[in-house]
């Protein structure tokens, strides 16, 4: 028994309705997600930048205020984005996105405030994949460690003693974690040397 010649064709051409319509909704849920995600990291990140700026005195939008730059010492060759912190007009402070290439188990990515005369305001934390119970120990939420950076700057410690204790340094390590505690330390002493070698790109 053969089937009428217009029935493979309305086969078909439903078929084809019902695919379109699959990737239509797809399409509106990756969308919406992809949305969503944006906006959740953008929330993420003021709320990093807010708790970095405790204490300083700003009036700028300081997310909105940013640029992009290239510079191994902020880890690799690729882009990163710097914040710049003003109160009436004049440049106080920057937020510097670098990574640390080392760490345990690859990239650690961090923010780190210096104000306009070098000294450190604070450096967190934003991603990671070093070892749970060890290595994150570099997070504000389990330990203090990270809090150690507060305050300092290249005239206090001068560059050779920015390393851990047991390569000679003056940082602490976290216990089992000494190549998390490396990596960490030296991303932030370059990011300081950055800020010391590049005034210029707050103006």
């Amino acid at each position: 028994m053969t089937l009428p010649s217009h029935k493979p064709l309305a086969l078909a051409l439903l078929l084809g309705t019902m695919s379109l319509l699959g990737l239509s909704v797809v399409s509106a849920v990756f969308y919406l997600s992809k949305e969503k995600i944006a906006h959740n990291q953008q929330n993420a990140l003021r709320h990093s930048l807010q708790a970095l700026l405790v204490g300083q005195l700003y009036d700028n939008d300081v997310l909105a205020d940013s640029l992009q730059v290239r510079h191994p010492l902020l880890g690799n060759q690729q882009s990163h984005r710097l914040y710049r912190v003003r109160y009436q007009g004049k440049l106080v402070a920057t937020v510097i996105s670098c990574v640390a290439p080392t760490g345990y188990n690859g990239d650690i990515l961090l923010l780190v405030a210096i104000k306009e005369n070098g000294t450190l305001l604070g450096v967190q934390v934003v991603a990671h994949q070093e070892t749970p119970g060890l290595g994150d120990g570099i997070e504000a939420t389990r330990s203090d460690w990270i809090t150690g950076f507060k305050q300092l700057n290249l005239q206090q410690r001068q560059p050779a003693q920015w390393a851990v204790k047991r390569d000679g340094g003056q940082f602490d390590q976290l216990v089992g974690a000494t190549i998390t505690s490396r990596a960490v330390v030296m991303a932030v002493k370059n990011a300081v040397l950055y800020a010391q070698h590049a005034r210029h790109f707050g103006k």
